[in-house]
């Protein structure tokens, strides 16, 4: 609930200091006193777009603090832990903005800095505003739904059609992507066959293009290279330095018993040079037959490395890349034949899921016209009291586009006279008669609304005797369990209030130096008497109109 609010040089207001409680509080005071510009400087504190003139003229700033307590599991504090705006007393909630007379308004949640964003969002969470002209609750249609599952409590199985709206729209969104990213698959289905078999015929190998060309320049230099090694082996075998050494080794050997190892060195150098010497003859030779290619091998080098290189270029990459775009053509034309499966999976994840959302949306639906039926009776009987006896008031529930919220429209309609087709709230109802729709439906729906501070601005307006009398203790029914502010004129409905507030606008001064100033003033029972036995008589206040209003106040003490 709101606790205290603040203000600072707003308007007319130099400095107030309000503190509300729980219960009906009331506001009163002469037309033009300034009753709306508290509503205009809270509105200001939650985060709503400024009036021009604001801040009241001479002053530098204008500021405004709205106090809140917090019960435990209220809305608003889920948003303060998701933002880290949690202050240091717990339950307490503290909104501050701050208008410069020249320059943008700054916003604080618990002190620290938030945008009116923020501000906007913690504000709808608090303090809910209504008034004759209400176009954000009954004559918006676009909150009957919400207002019409407060009433069902319909939280759950609200949450339910949410996930499962959310899980069926993610199945459904997966499948058209792959039924899309098999239908481009699909046509190049043709063309990947025919790569994939070309490149499977070829077959080419990691590194095989590198080793062909080296293998083809090889096979080029063979035939010079051959004769040279050619003449080599003829020399080593026609120049009988074999059969000279082995001579030599011979005539040493026989000679080396008598020389006494003189000759040791010179026998140990020719065995030496008679194994260098086979092992050169056996290296020539090997050479010659590692250079001795078939006549077409040439000709199947270069048919194979043209081959690889031509398929290279026709898929513009390079001949390293082949084994490896071989792969991914391959995965991709198996991607497409597993394709039809992977549908056929995601098909029946998709339909699971919009069932799942059926049957959640449907129990939902079932709710709400339970609902319906339920509030469609109870506005209806508090239309008796208010001097609408004949009207009624129906919740249409018709069948609009599936979505997060289930598959329902929701649309607040009313009959005034009968035999009339009920229709448009805002269409058949005068403004008093809309007024009175409007509390009837604000008191069936207010057990519902955990947490708010409600204000009603004016919303008696048009309306009098024993029928402002009903909407006083319907006021004062609907503000037993929670907090109530209400701006009025009537004063049936001000003896109804808990708490009373005078609201007085002071002129000091003259001409060009006149100062205009609004105060509140907090009224005891006495001061309360004489405030309403003005509303009743107006300026000159007699002893008739004191009396009306002492009755009044004792009326609305023994209904309490």
């Amino acid at each position: 609930m709101l606790r205290t609010l603040s203000i600072r040089d707003i308007v007319l207001i130099e400095r107030l200091d309000l503190d509300f409680r729980i219960g009906l509080n009331v506001l009163t005071g002469e037309t033009g006193a300034g009753k709306s510009i508290l509503l205009d400087a809270l509105g200001f504190a939650l985060g709503r777009k400024p009036r021009r003139d604001l801040v009241r003229a001479g002053a530098a700033q204008g500021s405004v603090t709205a106090v809140f307590e917090l019960a435990d599991g209220h809305p608003a504090q889920a948003v303060l832990s998701e933002l880290a705006l949690e202050g240091d007393e717990p339950g307490t909630l503290v909104l501050r903005r701050v208008a410069g007379a020249n320059g943008p308004a700054r916003g604080f949640v618990n002190d620290q800095r938030a945008g009116a964003e923020v501000l906007a969002r913690l504000g709808a969470l608090l303090v809910e505003v209504h008034g004759q002209h209400d176009d954000r609750g009954l004559l918006d249609r676009k909150a009957h739904r919400g207002q019409l599952d407060a009433f069902a409590g319909a939280r759950p199985a609200l949450a339910e059609t949410r996930a499962t709206w959310a899980a069926a729209d993610a199945a459904v969104r997966a499948l058209a992507e792959a039924r899309e990213a098999l239908a481009r698959a699909a046509e190049d289905a043709e063309y990947l066959r025919h790569a994939v078999d070309e490149l499977s015929r070829l077959d080419p190998q990691p590194g095989e293009d590198d080793a062909l060309d080296a293998e083809r320049r090889l096979i080029q230099r063979a035939g010079r290279l051959r004769e040279e090694i050619g003449k080599a082996a003829d020399s080593l075998a026609g120049s009988g330095a074999e059969g000279a050494v082995a001579d030599a080794l011979n005539r040493l050997s026989r000679a080396a018993e008598e020389a006494e190892g003189r000759l040791d060195p010179a026998i140990e150098a020719l065995d030496r040079a008679m194994v260098e010497l086979g092992d050169a003859q056996t290296g020539v030779a090997e050479a010659l037959d590692w250079l001795s290619f078939d006549e077409g091998r040439l000709e199947a080098v270069e048919e194979r490395l043209f081959a690889i290189r031509a398929l290279a270029r026709k898929h513009d990459t390079v001949p390293e890349a082949l084994p490896d775009l071989a792969l991914s053509l391959a995965g991709r034309l198996d991607a497409i034949d597993a394709g039809k499966d992977r549908i056929q999976a995601l098909e029946r994840v998709a339909a699971e899921a919009e069932a799942a959302y059926g049957t959640a949306a449907e129990g939902l639906g079932l709710l709400r016209r339970q609902a319906a039926a339920r509030l469609d009776a109870q506005v209806t009987a508090e239309l008796a009291p208010l001097k609408m006896e004949a009207a009624r008031f129906e919740t249409a529930i018709t069948q609009g586009q599936a979505g997060p919220q289930g598959v329902d429209e929701v649309v607040f309609a009313a009959a005034i006279n009968p035999g009339l087709p009920a229709g448009p709230i805002d269409a058949i109802a005068s403004g008093g008669e809309l007024s009175r729709f409007l509390l009837a439906l604000k008191v069936c729906l207010a057990a519902r609304s955990e947490g708010l501070t409600l204000i009603f601005d004016e919303i008696d307006r048009g309306v009098g005797g024993a029928t402002a009398d009903a909407v006083g203790r319907r006021l004062a029914r609907l503000a037993r369990n929670a907090q109530i502010l209400v701006v009025t004129h009537s004063p049936q409905v001000a003896a109804q209030g808990g708490h009373h507030w005078r609201i007085s606008k002071d002129a000091q001064g003259n001409g060009d130096e006149a100062i205009t100033r609004t105060t509140v003033e907090a009224l005891d029972e006495p001061a309360r008497m004489a405030e309403i036995a003005r509303m009743l008589a107006g300026e000159a206040v007699t002893p008739e109109a004191q009396s009306a209003a002492r009755a009044l106040m004792q009326n609305a003490e023994t209904a309490a």
